[in-house]
């Protein structure tokens, strides 16, 4: 089973030598193929030039320069293209992720297709990173179905024919187990050791969390409704259309039958308005249906994963 290794590096240059030391110590002691593929995500300080110097004495190391900042989601895609190994490693570039626990997830993949690290004894503060984290955990496993304690935590393991299907856009790269929950993976959570940051400065903040929850809304569309948007719309317009049809009719029969005005009642309106809304959202399912239907016919996507063939 051969192993890469795939850090993306944004401003890191204080940690690139210290990380790779580790990380190489790691993976020489593992006894099988491996490669380590360092994405510099457009950095502004001296991290792609010491990283060129890390990979003109080690072969074995790959370094991939973003033209600029792309965010880490990006920097994952790009180190999965390039990816060779059967299983791809990710993990964080900050000193913050214990490179010893790869043999852990390593040995959890023999039975699994993806294994997310758990930072169970996180060393970030409780306020401003842990706590928004526990609640954002929590949301995102109840909405998902897919129940994980830290799905923020970098250090995951995942065979090559589960990620190399996966398309990352947005903040998506913290949700690829949910994301490949589509494929029916089997996927296994080990703890792993966390450290504080000692040096550099963190990229996250709070203003991640409106990405994430609208990266959320997205993949539980994605999860439930790709293929058959007009089941998301459709059952809303419905019940938009005929509650507007009550409203109507009521107001029909109060006029006909018994003459009340309901030219300037607040009621009609919301009638005509719920109809309205009741038709445009049927109209945006069947919208839906056809550019599904387009997209799957014209680049063939299948709306199956085949796990293995038995037999010819």
């Amino acid at each position: 089973m051969t192993v890469s290794v795939v850090i993306p590096l944004y401003n890191e240059d204080e940690n690139v030598e210290i990380l790779h030391e580790r990380v190489k110590e790691t993976l020489s002691n593992l006894g099988s193929g491996y490669e380590i593929i360092y994405v510099d995500d457009g950095s502004t300080d001296q991290t792609l030039k010491k990283l060129e110097g890390i990979q003109e004495k080690d072969k074995s190391v790959v370094v991939l320069s973003l033209r600029r900042n792309f965010g880490q989601t990006a920097a994952f895609a790009a180190g999965f293209d390039f990816a060779r190994g059967d299983v791809i490693v990710t993990m964080d570039g900050d000193l913050q992720n214990d490179p010893k626990d790869i043999p852990k997830l390593l040995e959890k993949m023999k039975d699994h297709d993806l294994v997310s690290g758990w930072r169970k004894k996180r060393k970030d503060p409780f306020f401003t990173r842990r706590l928004p984290s526990i609640l954002a955990n929590w949301i995102i496993s109840r909405v998902t179905g897919v129940k994980l304690h830290d799905y923020g935590c970098s250090l995951k393991a995942y065979r090559k024919d589960v990620i190399k299907n996966l398309k990352l856009y947005g903040e998506m790269h913290r949700f690829i187990p949910a994301v490949a929950s589509w494929y029916g993976v089997r996927l296994a959570e080990v703890e792993t050791t966390h450290y504080p940051r000692f040096k550099g400065k963190s990229k996250y903040g709070m203003s991640r969390t409106v990405k994430v929850i609208l990266d959320l809304i997205t993949v539980k569309f994605l999860q439930s409704f790709s293929t058959k948007p007009l089941q998301f719309f459709g059952p809303i317009g419905l019940l938009s259309g005929a509650l507007g049809f009550l409203i109507s009719l009521y107001l029909t029969i109060e006029k006909i039958f018994i003459g009340k005005a309901i030219g300037g009642r607040p009621l009609l309106l919301l009638g005509v308005l719920l109809i309205i809304v009741g038709i445009q959202l049927i109209g945006m399912g069947l919208l839906g249906e056809m550019l599904v239907r387009v997209y799957h016919e014209s680049q063939r996507k299948p709306i199956y994963v085949i796990k293995k063939v038995i037999g010819s």
